[in-house]
C-alpha cells in the first residue's frame, strides 16, 4: 500500500490535524461531559484511524460490532480480539481453555494505556491495532470524536486521483488505477475494486 499521510477533523472543535498530531490533540481537546464511565480508544490500521467513546457497560460484541459497522464488514467473517495476551472471539460461548467469549463487559478488562489487538476475517485478515487511552465522564452509547478523511490515493501509471484497486496488485502498491489507466493495467488476474476508507480496502 502506498505511503501517505493521512488527515481528519477533530469532531468537538473542527480543527484538522494529520495522523501524527490528532492523539495529542484529542487528548487535550476531549474533556469530561457527560454522566455515563466511557473508554477513550483509538483504532488504527496504516494510514486509516479513528477515536471514539465507548461505554465502559459495554461488550467486546458490542466493540466488534461497531468495527464491522464503520470499517469492516462486508460477508459475515469471523473475529477476535486479543487483550493481555487472552484471546476473545465472536462465539457465543467458551470454545477451550484459551479462548473466551466476547461477552466480557470493556470495564472488567481494558485499562487507561492498555494496548490490544483485533483480527477481521481469518483467510484474508484485518488486523487492527488498538488502544485505551484514558477512562473519563462522558455520554451513553459509542460516539466518535475523529476519524481520518478519504485518502487521495494516485494512479501508479499517471499520477490522477486513483478511483479502483487491484486485489492481485494492492500488496505491493501497484494496484491503485484511475478508470483510464485500469483498461491498461497488466496482471496475470486484473480485478478491481472501489476505493474506500477502509483497512479492507481491496479485500473481499
Amino acid at each position: 500500500m502506498q505511503e501517505i499521510i493521512s488527515k481528519g477533523k477533530c469532531r468537538i472543535c473542527n480543527k484538522e490535524f494529520s495522523q501524527s498530531r490528532i492523539r495529542k490533540h484529542i487528548l487535550s481537546c476531549n474533556k469530561d461531559n457527560g454522566k455515563e464511565k466511557v473508554f477513550l480508544i483509538k483504532a488504527e490500521a496504516g494510514p486509516f484511524w479513528v477515536y471514539f467513546e465507548i461505554e465502559a457497560k459495554k461488550n467486546l460484541k458490542q466493540l466488534d460490532q461497531f468495527l464491522r459497522n464503520l470499517w469492516l464488514e462486508c460477508c459475515g467473517h469471523l473475529s477476535a480480539f486479543t487483550i493481555n495476551n487472552q484471546r476473545y472471539s465472536i462465539y457465543e460461548q467458551e470454545l477451550d481453555y484459551d479462548e473466551k467469549s466476547m461477552n466480557v463487559k470493556l470495564k472488567e478488562i481494558l485499562k487507561p494505556n492498555l494496548k490490544f489487538n483485533y483480527e477481521y476475517d481469518f483467510g484474508t485478515t484485518t488486523e487492527l491495532n488498538l488502544e485505551c487511552l484514558k477512562e473519563k465522564d462522558g455520554n451513553k452509547g459509542i460516539n466518535l470524536i475523529a476519524r481520518n478523511e478519504p485518502i487521495d490515493f494516485k494512479c501508479k501509471k499517471c499520477t490522477a486521483r486513483a478511483e479502483e484497486v487491484c486485489v492481485q496488485c494492492i500488496w505491493d502498491g501497484k494496484g491503485f488505477v484511475c478508470k483510464r489507466c485500469s483498461k491498461q493495467h497488466k496482471c496475470v488476474e486484473p480485478y478491481f475494486l472501489p476505493i474506500v476508507n477502509s483497512p479492507r480496502i481491496g479485500m473481499f
